[in-house]
């Protein structure tokens, strides 16, 4: 596996977009959306995961205008820095961001088969905001906290999307989820996995705070199992 650091323009600056190739070099891509916590150990892991799959992988830096590079701990001290440089982000030029990088992913020559969105927390929300606004062929979102307020935007989505929450998280209340899996149940295209006995950000397997190992295990099962129908590598 090789990973390397590309750099895309936009407007106001120029961001870090680190790269992941898969081992034969090439495959269909993702833009990987990081949460709170910024390109982490936890976030390298996942975009290692997915190259291991064949992905071409990059992980736009979302904090660049505030800090560049931002990195934290996942413990209550790391959890709170992070909550204000969070507490400080433009969710539309993020978005703005991620679009950037999906355009810049399209256009490696390492890329072939199409390329699409996949976020966790923050990136869940920004992966789905991405899917409505911009022409991904694929997107996946980890307990987005403002998917259901803005549930209205899967209307606007054509490519398959696939939603995961957990059934006990404190950020997202039940009643919100059940909104989208009645809105997903009349999209073509859209499923959503709900893991009951899970909270937050249980994916994350180096916060202990959040970590569900049986919910993260049949959750990227399900996921893994998405991509390869949908964005086959």
């Amino acid at each position: 596996m090789t990973v390397r650091t590309d750099r895309v323009e936009v407007a106001d600056g120029t961001f870090d977009l680190p790269v992941w190739l898969p081992a034969d070099g090439h495959g269909p891509g993702l833009v990987l959306i990081q949460e709170i916590f910024g390109l982490d150990g936890y976030l390298r892991s996942v975009a290692a995961d997915l190259a291991e799959l064949g992905y071409v992988v990059v992980v736009p830096d979302l904090f660049w205008r505030i800090q560049r590079n931002w990195s934290s701990g996942h413990d209550e001290a790391g959890l709170n820095a992070s909550l204000e440089v969070s507490g400080k982000f433009d969710p539309a030029l993020g978005e703005a961001d991620v679009l950037a990088a999906l355009r810049h992913l399209r256009g490696l020559p390492e890329v072939r088969g199409g390329a699409g969105v996949f976020g966790f927390c923050l990136g869940g929300s920004l992966a789905f905001a991405a899917a409505a606004h911009g022409d991904p062929d694929v997107a996946v979102s980890f307990y987005g906290s403002t998917v259901p307020e803005q549930i209205a935007l899967l209307d606007e989505i054509t490519c398959p999307i696939q939603f995961h929450f957990g059934g006990q998280d404190p950020y997202i209340p039940a009643d919100s989820v059940r909104r989208v899996e009645a809105a997903v149940a009349g999209h073509p295209g859209a499923e959503i996995h709900v893991q009951e006995e899970a909270g937050h950000a249980f994916h994350n397997h180096v916060a202990p705070m959040f970590h569900h190992p049986e919910a993260a295990a049949t959750a990227w099962r399900l996921t893994t199992a998405f991509l390869r129908r949908q964005l086959p590598a």
